[in-house]
């Protein structure tokens, strides 16, 4: 790689495991931060944490992973215990990392998370990935929200994960409008397993088990069955099997509780041979594939549901566990997973989130030497690499595409890549069908999906973007209820007074619609600004979709650029029926021409 640019301000500090002479033209950057969380051991136990290593290293392993995807090198017979193996690369090979650890054995704490972003900004970062995430508190208690904001007033666009709450509603976090909120779907490749019940019925699951498994004979099939403590037996929890029932067979365990993995070890420890895991009512659809420790498949509900039932009627139920395949060109996909979270945005509900989702199942990435893959101390199977899934995954996908559209259009703001992100997101899966739901199978929405799927190729030339600067920010903050102490704690300027505000906080202009009807305010008017980033002499026209409950009235229907960076504005009127059913529905209005197609979903939520 070239030489370090001179305008870069960070630094490597040393620490243990790790020598400020490891970094280079690539890693140009490496800090801690620990102050946070050692005050906080010292206040709780009256001395500082053992745990703290004051040193950039990672002895966690998400933090190489979640880099290594944004900006990994490429590496040539990858793969993960031979899954998923081949050529691996991060998002923007050619792009250099600062790393700053903020994150410690017993959680983020917000001290620790604004010292990093602020020395990030200090240091001179284009772009901040943060896959970090947690309760939605008000944007002036929310630290990540206030960081961001300060990178974002100097032009540092910033992405964050959504969240592994789904498919539990209102379960987002990192909503702020100036931040990227990224959900996480599915990829078309999948490391499948078969369980094939004594009655010839068979179910697909997914594993990444890959040591032996336990041959072509049916085995026997326990679910339930010798309840050795005050826990119910089917969730698998440590001390809860009877060895006289499981020894020599295949257990069934419901997920939940305790981690996935964990159950494995626990059926192993009891005898068993193999494993089941189910999903319940809470995991729906959506499976995630593990590195057990015996041979074992995850299974959705429906198919868990009928295991179970086969499991307590038949007198000797046996199962013939098949492991070891990968799939590709797997359909649909990409499909919402069932764990990333999901709107309505419960903080701020005009505007809408997440923003996109990317790719955020069974993604192959980089790993650290310093603790298992499979996080369990007692697995001393040690790899380069690992597949994880969740929300953390998907977030340096699109950090890695704001580098890319960086890098085409140096001066565009954080709000106008995000906006080229939004507006050119797919949702239609490789069947061309509408996104699913993997949590239910049905249909996913905004809520789930936000705009769509991020397209890496049309993000780089999206034809038109929804701008906004700090001034609209500020502006955006001192439409909600806040006291201008706490406007002014975000935005981190004295001197904003609050003598501009949007009569609505939907009236930000940005990529997505969310419209709030209630009971005596059946009519919503909003007013957006486009900026042509394509070609001159350009000429737009909408098209819009929506539920029959809702007339959508835009005005003007055309829109016509004479040049590039021409602004034009546009109003669009959403009023509602009387009398409507629903409680929710969704919608887009599309801008269009021969060359692109702009398009904003909508949603609709009755109170």
């Amino acid at each position: 790689m070239p030489d370090i640019p001179k305008r870069w301000r960070g630094e490597c500090e040393s620490g243990k495991d790790f020598a400020s002479s490891l970094c280079n033209k690539k890693l140009i950057g490496a800090r801690s931060f620990y102050k946070g969380f050692d005050m906080a051991m010292r206040n709780k136990y009256g001395k500082g944490s053992e745990k703290i290593i004051n040193s950039p290293r990672d002895t966690d392993g998400h933090g190489t992973h979640t880099t290594s995807t944004v900006a990994g090198s490429h590496v040539p017979n990858a793969s993960y215990f031979g899954y998923a193996s081949g050529i691996a690369r991060g998002m923007v090979p050619q792009a250099r990392v600062a790393a700053y650890k903020v994150c410690w054995e017993e959680g983020c704490f917000s001290s620790d998370i604004l010292a990093g972003m602020e020395r990030a900004i200090e240091d001179g970062v284009n772009i901040l990935s943060l896959s970090i995430g947690g309760i939605s508190d008000p944007y002036f208690r929310d630290a990540i929200a206030i960081g961001a904001f300060a990178a974002t007033k100097r032009g540092i666009f910033v992405s964050c994960s959504a969240g592994n709450g789904g498919p539990t509603p209102e379960s987002l976090s990192n909503v702020a409008p100036w931040i990227m909120t990224v959900g996480a779907g599915t990829v078309d490749r999948d490391f499948r397993g078969y369980a094939v019940l004594g009655n010839k019925n068979r179910f697909n699951g997914v594993s990444l088990y890959s040591g032996k498994g336990i041959g072509s004979e049916p085995v026997g099939l326990v679910y339930n069955k010798g309840v050795k403590s005050n826990q119910s037996s089917s969730i698998c929890t440590p001390g809860s099997l009877d060895p006289k029932w499981v020894r020599g067979k295949v257990v069934l365990c419901d997920r939940g509780v305790n981690a996935r993995v964990e159950k494995g070890v626990v059926v192993k420890k009891a005898g068993g041979v193999g494993m089941i895991l189910a999903n319940t009512a809470e995991n729906g659809e959506g499976t995630v594939a593990d590195r057990h420790v015996l041979p074992a498949v995850a299974v959705g509900k429906i198919a868990g549901d009928k295991i179970r039932e086969y499991a307590g009627s038949d007198p000797n139920p046996t199962v013939v566990l098949s492991l070891g395949w990968t799939v590709l060109d797997v359909k649909p996909a990409p499909v919402v997973a069932a764990f990333s979270s999901r709107g309505p945005n419960n903080l701020t509900p005009q505007i809408l989130k997440p923003d996109v989702i990317g790719p955020g199942v069974n993604i192959l990435a980089g790993w650290t030497g310093a603790v298992e893959p499979s996080t369990l101390h007692t697995d001393t199977r040690i790899s380069p690499f690992n597949l994880l899934s969740g929300t953390s995954m998907s977030c340096p996908h699109i950090s890695g595409l704001a580098v890319l559209i960086k890098a085409a259009h140096p001066k565009w703001s954080p709000s106008a890549i995000k906006s080229a992100l939004m507006t050119t997101s797919y949702t239609l899966d490789n069947t061309n069908t509408t996104l699913r739901d993997a949590s239910t199978g049905a249909i996913s929405t905004p809520w789930d999906h936000g705009a769509g799927h991020v397209d890496p190729q049309k993000a780089l030339s999206p034809g038109l973007v929804y701008d906004a600067s700090s001034n609209d920010y500020f502006t955006f903050l001192c439409s909600l209820n806040y006291t201008l102490e706490q406007v002014q704690t975000i935005a981190q300027n004295p001197n904003v007074n609050c003598s501009r505000r949007f009569s609505d906080p939907g009236h930000l202009n940005y990529p997505s619609f969310s419209i709030l009807f209630r009971s005596k305010k059946r009519a919503v008017r909003y007013t957006r600004t486009l900026t042509n980033v394509g070609e001159a002499n350009s000429v737009y026209n909408v098209a819009v979709d929506g539920p029959s409950a809702v007339s959508i009235n835009v005005k003007p229907t055309k829109l016509v650029f004479g040049k590039v960076h021409e602004k034009k504005r546009y109003t669009v009127t959403f009023a509602s029926k009387k009398h409507v059913a629903v409680k929710a529905a969704f919608g887009s209005i599309t801008w269009s021409n021969s060359e692109h197609q702009v398009r904003s979903p909508v949603a609709f939520t009755w109170s």
